[in-house]
């Protein structure tokens, strides 16, 4: 409770501390684009891994076995693919269209749309999907409150929902960015540490492999997927292509997730994204493998299998640490989750704030009000995901809804509009309605198809309907945009923004 507390304080003094470098709506949203490589990179993560790294996924393996690690694969390949084909890009092209703050803000300018259908269309995408992934977020930090603590999970909920929104309200961006470098460290270290000091007390990897595979064969198998019952694992059933494929398409969700993109819109420079690339894929590969090693060691390791195996980093540290160093792994949890739930929460207000009320409601807004506008909108979409959370459900569940929301209905679009000059705005509203409607209404879909019934992960079907509807309509509806995008900017402009020859090319 002390290690907790004093994680949870310092969190608060964060967001004040950082209240006064918050004077603009452009520091709040985008940390005034000053983000170096190190930052960027380990905020990205932070983002990115929510409660699941260490709820879900070794929750996952622990139930699974080894075969649900094909997760962590996809999610490793997607993040290199990521940093090496959007984020330069991207840091970029959202500086030349007008210096948009949000994702909606540069699909209308880069896609010429008056109408500001496009911008409404995206930004409503981003505040349903996004209070969804709050809501998860929140409900992991409320299961992990109450596995420790105890005191009832409405409780624990509420008390997880107050601190995240005092420090973000306080500093924005800033705020959320600069905790989330101490909040990846504690992750990293957690990851490494925990499954090593199992490892270690097995005496090494033989050990484990031999404790692991007493309980279930099939629980070292990649291509089969353990039974887990309420005393004892079971052989199981293979995994077959299908359920591969699901497990690698979670990376195909990085193209379009705005609460990771938004940092490659920070960064500094496109010259900072080699950097940054190789401090984020190394940071991310080491904590999905030590994650998959924790659920992997709780099999060996607990007496009895976990009534929730999304508990099995919480029953794991309890058992094999100390209650100082328990604690502070422990914190590493309430670190993940924190991270993406702010990041989320973060973005949600934004797209309120200045692709509603800024583009529509007051269009001469002044900076201030901009800020305060943006304040008060992080707390109704707090609140809203605070009453979603209460429902309960499973973490890792809620998270694979939400990704394959962003990822359908963003990822292509995103991509194209990097890609391919020629792409028109209807192809873009087509892509993100597609993407979208496919994956809301894929557990719908799919069972009416009889013997065709793929039981695949919505994320395949959403990214082939948006990228087939996004190329069909980009290709004859509409005409492409009358600026050049494939092109340096022009130099005087880019010297009114402070770029570089580099940044130009």
């Amino acid at each position: 409770m002390i290690t907790f507390g004093i994680f949870l304080l310092a969190m608060v003094a964060v967001g004040i501390w950082t209240y006064q470098d918050t004077l603009t709506f452009s520091d709040f949203a985008l940390g005034g684009r000053r983000l170096s490589a190190p930052v960027a990179a380990l905020s990205a993560g932070a983002s990115d891994m929510s409660g699941w790294l260490f709820l879900g996924l070794p929750g996952a393996v622990y139930a699974g076995g080894i075969g649900a690690s094909w997760l962590a694969v996809g999610l490793a390949i997607g993040t290199y693919l990521n940093w090496r084909l959007v984020a330069p890009r991207l840091r970029t092209y959202t500086e030349r269209a007008g210096d948009a703050m949000t994702l909606s803000a540069y699909l209308e300018e880069r896609f010429e749309d008056g109408s500001r259908l496009l911008r409404v269309l995206s930004a409503t995408v981003i505040v349903v999907f996004f209070t969804v992934y709050v809501a998860s977020g929140l409900l992991a930090g409320g299961v992990l409150f109450e596995g420790i603590f105890g005191g009832g999970f409405e409780f624990a909920l509420t008390v997880f929902a107050v601190v995240i929104v005092v420090y973000t309200v306080l500093g924005g961006f800033r705020a959320v960015s600069v905790t989330h470098s101490v909040q990846a460290t504690l992750m990293f270290g957690a990851a490494v540490a925990l499954p090593a000091i199992a490892i270690g007390m097995f005496g090494g990897f033989d050990a484990l492999r031999t404790a692991i595979t007493d309980k279930s064969t099939s629980l070292l198998d990649v291509t089969a997927k353990a039974g887990f019952g309420a005393d004892r694992w079971t052989s199981g059933e293979p995994l077959g292509a299908v359920a591969v494929v699901s497990l690698l398409a979670w990376g195909l969700g990085y193209f379009g997730q705005p609460h990771i993109l938004v940092r490659f819109m920070s960064i500094r420079s496109s010259r900072d994204v080699p950097l940054a690339r190789r401090i984020g894929v190394g940071w991310v590969v080491l904590c999905l493998a030590g994650a998959a090693l924790i659920g992997l060691a709780g099999i060996a390791t607990l007496d009895r299998p976990l009534d929730n195996p999304e508990t099995v980093f919480i029953a794991l540290a309890a058992q094999l640490v100390n209650p100082w160093g328990a604690a502070v792994l422990l914190v590493a949890v309430l670190a993940a989750i924190k991270s993406s739930a702010d990041s989320q929460l973060l973005v949600s207000a934004m797209a309120l704030t200045e692709d509603f009320y800024g583009a529509f409601l007051k269009r001469r807004a002044s900076d201030a009000s901009k800020v305060l506008a943006a304040r008060a909108t992080v707390v109704v979409v707090a609140l809203v995901a605070y009453v979603i959370a209460l429902s309960g459900g499973a973490v890792l569940d809620i998270v694979a809804y939400a990704w394959a929301g962003f990822g359908a209905a963003f990822g292509p679009v995103i991509l194209l509009s990097l890609y391919w000059p020629r792409m028109t705005r209807a192809g873009a509203m087509a892509g993100i309605v597609t993407g979208a409607a496919t994956v809301l209404l894929w557990k719908q879909i799919d069972p009416l198809l009889g013997p065709l019934q793929s039981g695949i992960y919505e994320m395949v079907p959403g990214v082939l309907a948006a990228t087939a509807a996004a190329l069909l309509f980009g290709a004859f509806v509409g005409r492409p945009p009358r600026r050049s995008w494939s092109g340096p900017m022009a130099p005087k402009a880019a010297a009114a923004r402070g770029l570089s020859a580099h940044d130009m090319a």
